[in-house]
């Protein structure tokens, strides 16, 4: 018997392993997602008899942050690990008692199958400072010689549905800067930006509003892009790191000119969906409708992008059918403005010219030896003897002979 065991462990430290190799049973599909089952088969070929410890497979999934010590800097590396996949099977197992299986020359097949948590799973993702990966790993024990291990990795992907209420709302922003500094301004420059929906796909072509209005004396360029900000934890630490993945530029306004976008088109290139769901790495994206202002720093609005997995269906919120409505004149502003009450009647519309001359008589002579200095003293004096306005009330001072009584209710 113990011959016969060192026969096999002598066969088994000098037989070859000719091939390793895992296969999916579905090649084809791209990614999985949380609750899936992956399945698939181990193929090995033994070119003679060999002797095998054990055959399992295992699947690993991790989100990992790190970056060493930036140089002359006292703070130390920071690194951070969350796991999302830990599963262990075995394949190939020696009978009860037995420490070797002896694999007879051919070729072997082991298949294997495991279900995904059920729990969400974040999107793989590979950045600059950490990644999220999954990855399945074949490992063949053997004795007196290394492990031999095949891997694959596993592409996983969390959902995202553009067709949620939060991710059909309409975005919009406004803004003016003064261009110039101190008392030398040249007047200002407006923006106003709004995207029909927060959330788009890959593919997606996104339509922009915008108005632009150049009250400046510069000659100014509008410009749109999408940014990518990748955020890392790590050790309490954190780290961005900045990228544009697509612009589009529209027309120079001379000073004194506007220009309208009634949805100009800026289409998503391939990227990573958005990550919202992991605690040491975020991916999230931006519109940013800018211009460029030579000598001057640029006005920016950014609006917040959510790039989902699942498109729009078309048959979202009646919210985003409305505001497209408005989209074209621009007129949408105003409908995210509070309702004010009527401004005071301007003074010229109350006082008519004829009244101003009455109350107002001839400018009187300087004192003699004062000269013109006193002139502008006496215009200024003079101003402050017009009527003054009539007080300012939303009380209508004429009503009407018929007073209408309507019942008024609060929504509290």
């Amino acid at each position: 018997m113990g011959g016969e065991a060192g026969a096999v462990a002598a066969v088994g430290s000098e037989g070859r392993v000719k091939s390793l190799g895992l296969v999916f049973e579905d090649e084809r599909k791209g990614c999985y997602s949380s609750g899936e089952t992956v399945a698939g088969h181990v193929l090995l070929e033994a070119a003679e008899p060999v002797a095998v410890r054990s055959l399992r497979l295992e699947a690993h999934g991790r989100a990992t942050a790190a970056w060493g010590p930036s140089p002359g800097a006292a703070a130390p590396a920071a690194a951070s690990e969350v796991e999302y996949l830990n599963v262990r099977l075995s394949l190939r197992e020696p009978p009860a008692g037995e420490g070797i299986l002896l694999l007879q020359p051919g070729k072997h097949e082991f298949p294997f199958s495991f279900q995904l948590p059920s729990e969400p799973l974040v999107t793989s993702f590979t950045g600059k400072y950490g990644s999220i990966q999954y990855c399945v790993r074949a490992i063949l024990e053997r004795p007196k010689v290394p492990d031999q291990s095949v891997k694959r990795e596993l592409q996983v992907i969390s959902h995202i549905d553009v067709n949620t209420p939060a991710l059909l709302t309409p975005v919009l922003k406004t803004q003016e800067k003064m261009v110039g500094c101190w008392f030398f301004t040249s007047g200002p420059v407006s923006l106003s930006a709004k995207i029909e929906r927060k959330g788009y796909c890959n593919g997606e072509a996104i339509p922009i509003y915008a108005e632009i209005e150049n009250c400046s004396s510069r000659l100014i360029v509008p410009k749109a892009a999408i940014f990518q900000t990748q955020t890392y934890l790590a050790s309490g630490r954190t780290k961005s790191v900045r990228h544009m993945v697509a612009n589009v530029r529209g027309n120079h306004i001379a000073s004194g000119g506007t220009d309208t976008w009634n949805g100009k088109t800026l289409k998503i290139p391939p990227v990573t969906p958005s990550i919202l769901d992991c605690c040491i790495i975020r991916v999230d994206y931006s519109l940013a409708v800018y211009i460029h202002i030579p000598g001057a720093k640029k006005l920016m609005l950014e609006l917040p992008l959510v790039i989902g997995t699942i498109p729009f269906n078309g048959f979202g919120s009646r919210n985003s059918s409305i505001a497209s409505q408005f989209s074209m004149d621009m007129s949408w502003l105003t409908l995210t403005l509070p309702e004010q009450p009527e401004a005071p009647p301007n003074y010229a519309d109350i006082v008519s010219e004829e009244e101003f001359c009455r109350h107002v008589p001839p400018y009187p002579q300087p004192p003699e030896g004062e000269g013109e200095a006193c002139c502008p003293v006496f215009a200024c004096i003079q101003e402050f003897r017009f009527q003054p306005p009539p007080l300012y009330s939303e009380i209508d001072p004429h009503p009407t002979d018929v007073e209408e009584t309507q019942p008024v209710s609060f929504i509290l």
